[in-house]
């Protein structure tokens, strides 16, 4: 292992918010040399989500497509406690080739590696990197560096679950009645399209609204900030 990367899993330990433990994926990407770095997990309840560097543009198309249904890699490390190559996973259906296909085009690349990792009280999460290479560059990055990013993802996890044990503390901030009324659309089931419109504003200003109730709230994601909206009692529907 490198001595930056060693520095990063010194730091990764003290990150305190979730905008730092996005940050931190960021960071790792840069470091390894790599397209992307996600890690993406199910808590002990059921509750999903996950920091990294895909677009939210392709997050969201995810979940708005329920892509998790049908997500081979989802499936395929389900199923495995080793790490798993993304070229080892069955693409072969048409439902998977045509989701592979959409991924290329908002941003993902053709070569994954995902580390499957298991926690307490059934909680289970995903540590991929995702890169466009050949598939012999990709083998070689990946014999070079297996050991050292299964290190990381457990890393990754071990942060999290000390912010899930640490999230009754989170809601610091109140929500401003705009972004009261954006999350509770989204929680209504509304798209960010529909949301923009029943608010007559623009998409580009919904995500603004978004955003700051999702740092507000200690939230991952936007599925995340909605169900701890939920929780909190910040919104009710």
């Amino acid at each position: 292992m490198t001595t930056e990367l060693e520095k990063f899993l010194e730091s990764i330990q003290e990150v305190d918010s979730f905008e730092e433990f996005q940050g931190a994926s960021i960071v790792l990407r840069d470091l390894l040399g790599v397209k992307h770095v996600i890690y993406h997990w199910v808590s002990s309840t059921g509750e999903q989500f996950g920091v990294g560097t895909y677009s939210s543009e392709w997050v969201d198309r995810y979940l708005e497509r329920e892509y998790l249904r049908i997500d081979p890699v989802i499936f395929g490390c389900f199923q495995r406690f080793t790490p798993v190559n993304w070229k080892q996973l069955d693409w072969s259906s048409r439902a998977a080739r045509a989701f592979f296909i959409d991924a290329l085009a908002y941003g993902v690349g053709n070569q994954g590696f995902t580390v499957p990792v298991r926690g307490p009280n059934g909680q289970f999460a995903l540590f991929t990197l995702n890169e466009d290479t050949s598939d012999a560059n990709w083998e070689s990055f990946i014999k070079r560096s297996e050991r050292d990013l299964v290190i990381l993802a457990h890393e990754f996890n071990k942060k999290a679950l000390a912010f899930e044990n640490d999230a009754v503390g989170v809601y610091a901030q109140p929500l401003s009645p705009r972004e009261v009324t954006a999350m509770t659309y989204l929680a209504n089931g509304l798209s960010r399209a529909q949301a923009a419109q029943k608010m007559e504003i623009s998409e580009h200003t919904l995500r603004v609204y978004i955003e700051a109730a999702r740092h507000k709230l200690g939230a991952l994601n936007t599925t995340h900030a909605v169900a701890r909206a939920l929780s909190s009692g910040a919104i009710v529907i």
